[in-house]
Order: C-alpha cells, then sequence, then structure tokens
C-alpha cells in the first residue's frame, strides 16, 4: 500500500524517526515543524493521512485539527493525533476536534504502521466514492447539456435551494444534500429519448407516462452510492404535490420530505423564469403570482412558499441596489 503522508511535529528528531520508517514502507512523506507550516503543507502537498504532535508552540495539535477538518478541501483527510498525554480530557478534545485516531507516546512502531494502513484503506474508499460522485454529477449536467434551453439549470437549482435551506436554519448535512440534489435531481432523464425531452408540442399520454419515470429511474442510479441516503428523496420526490395529486408516490402534505419541497419549488420556479422549448421565459413577478396561484390550489407548502418568494423577492431588490 502507498500513500501520501505529513508527519506535523516540532521535534526534528521525532519527524526524523518517523520518516525514516514510513519511507522504509514505501509512503511519500513530507514534514512540518509547526501547525502554521502543516496547513500550508496540507494545501501543497494534499496528503492521505496527518500524524499531528498535540504540543506544539504556537497553534497546537488541537487546533491545527479542527482547520484541517473545517476545510472543505481537507476534512475527509484521516488525522491522527500523537500526544504523551494521556488525561480523558485531552482525548475528548481531540476527538471534537475532529481526530480521527491517537497514538501515545513513546510509539510503538508496529502499531503505528499497523493504524497508518488501515487509515489509508479507509482513505481509498472514501476516495472512490468521492470520484463515483463526481461521476454522477458530470453525468446529470452532460444530460441538461442535451437541452440548451435548460443550461445552467442545476447550479441555478442548487443555488436557489441551498439559500432557502439557510433560511430555514437546516443542518450542514441537508444543505450539502440541497446543493447534491439541485445537480442530479434529473438524472434519470438519461432514460428519456431527446424526441420526448426536446419535443416543442404537447406531448402524447404515452410521452408522458415516459417522463414520469425518472424520478424512480433517478433514485436506483443514485441509490448504490451510500453518501447519497439524504439526496434519494430529493431526487424520489421533487414531483410531489402538497395535495397529493404529484408522482411518483402521491405523497401528501408532510409525507413529501422538507428537502424536496425546497427543491421543487426552486426547479417550478426555474422553469417559469426561463426559456424552454415550449414557452418563452417570464418574468419573476408573472412566476411568483403564477406559483401563488399554484399554493392556493394546495399544490405547494404555503408556508414554505412564503419563505421562498421573501427570498427572491429580497435577491431582487438587492440586485436593483446593485445595479445603482
Amino acid at each position: 500500500m502507498t500513500g501520501k503522508i505529513l508527519i506535523v511535529d516540532d521535534e526534528s528528531a521525532a519527524r526524523w524517526a518517523l520518516e525514516t520508517l514510513l519511507r522504509r514502507e514505501g509512503f511519500e512523506v513530507r514534514d512540518a515543524s509547526s501547525g502554521e507550516r502543516a496547513l500550508e503543507e496540507c494545501a501543497a502537498f494534499c496528503p492521505d493521512l496527518i500524524l499531528l504532535d498535540i504540543l506544539m508552540p504556537g497553534l497546537n495539535g488541537f487546533e491545527v485539527c479542527r482547520r484541517i477538518k473545517a476545510t472543505p478541501e481537507t476534512r475527509l483527510t484521516p488525522v491522527v493525533l500523537i500526544t504523551g498525554l494521556s488525561d480523558t480530557h485531552d482525548r475528548i478534545e481531540g476527538i471534537n476536534a475532529g481526530a480521527d485516531d491517537f497514538l501515545s507516546k513513546p510509539i510503538d512502531m508496529n502499531e503505528l504502521l499497523a493504524r497508518t494502513r488501515s487509515l489509508l484503506r479507509i482513505k481509498q474508499v472514501t476516495d472512490e466514492l468521492e470520484s463515483a460522485e463526481v461521476v454522477l454529477e458530470s453525468l446529470a449536467l452532460s444530460i441538461e447539456a442535451r437541452d440548451p434551453y435548460t443550461r445552467g439549470h442545476c447550479d441555478r437549482l442548487a443555488e436557489m435551494s441551498v439559500g432557502l435551506g439557510l433560511r430555514l436554519g437546516l443542518p450542514a448535512e441537508e444543505l450539502k444534500a440541497l446543493r447534491q440534489g439541485g445537480i442530479v435531481h434529473d438524472i434519470g432523464k438519461v432514460m428519456i429519448p431527446d424526441a420526448i425531452l426536446l419535443k416543442p408540442g404537447p406531448l402524447t399520454a404515452e410521452e408522458v407516462a415516459v417522463i414520469r419515470k425518472h424520478p424512480e429511474a433517478g433514485e436506483r442510479i443514485c441509490a448504490p452510492l451510500k453518501t447519497f441516503r439524504l439526496v434519494l428523496p430529493i431526487i424520489r420526490h421533487h414531483h410531489e404535490k402538497f395535495d397529493g395529486s404529484g408522482y411518483p408516490d402521491g405523497l401528501r402534505g408532510e409525507e413529501i420530505p422538507l428537502t424536496a419541497r425546497i427543491l421543487q419549488l426552486a426547479d417550478v420556479y426555474d422553469a417559469l423564469t426561463t426559456d424552454r422549448v415550449y414557452r418563452r421565459a417570464g418574468p419573476q413577478e408573472q412566476a411568483l403570482a403564477i406559483m401563488e396561484r399554484e399554493a392556493e390550489l394546495h399544490w405547494w407548502d404555503r408556508s414554505l412558499f412564503d419563505e421562498f418568494r421573501t427570498m427572491i423577492q429580497a435577491g431582487q431588490k438587492m440586485a436593483v441596489k446593485g445595479a445603482n
């Protein structure tokens, strides 16, 4: 097994001993003598594993770990805290900082190698999962590109959905699901022929039935990826309606997951305010008026729509103010 390892310790002898052992085992190794330098190396070296001493001048290991785990590019990089401290309080602080494992001084080199290989295997699996997410998102964007009228649709949905989620105070994992859902919600359209997807005139009943299969198809495509567990309900249910007249399951009211209700509002608004093959785009206020009437018909979550409308109108006011 190979991998890139960053050793962080203010003691040169400790760094040298660990670096010698790990290079002998075939790992690519760099070192840093301070917390500040460690953060620079993380950005430049992109390590697969970080061995981090706790007691250092300046930024200590706890703070370095917190910053690594707070940075999107490095948050999934395993961090092993190396300490001579045996106090339970210090281990708890390390766990709260995001540490993945601990090693106590003096270090048992066999234990070090065993933990290193174990964490690198986990990192490899994590990287493969992230690659799968990228592939799915790329596929979704390629589907969007089939229709010149919907270019940018996915990014706009992701932005609006996350914006509404922030206003509602949703947790970070649901905000991430909204962003991913905005990108991949229509991935099931890969199975719809262009003759139907891009048809300029009215669809037949049979063609509508084909279109309505795309949420379930999208869910099946993404289901094997366990990291998409919060995204799957968005994919499946973003065409449900509050009165139960939507598809594919005819869910009613709060049976529809909140994240799906958020994305469906963004989806409808974007469809009304952008050119489509079957009609021209309408202005913002016209789109909101149409959605208002639909909310009165109980198609949408009324309170959620009110919050969405406030967000859109506030954004328009900011844009006008900026233009002035």
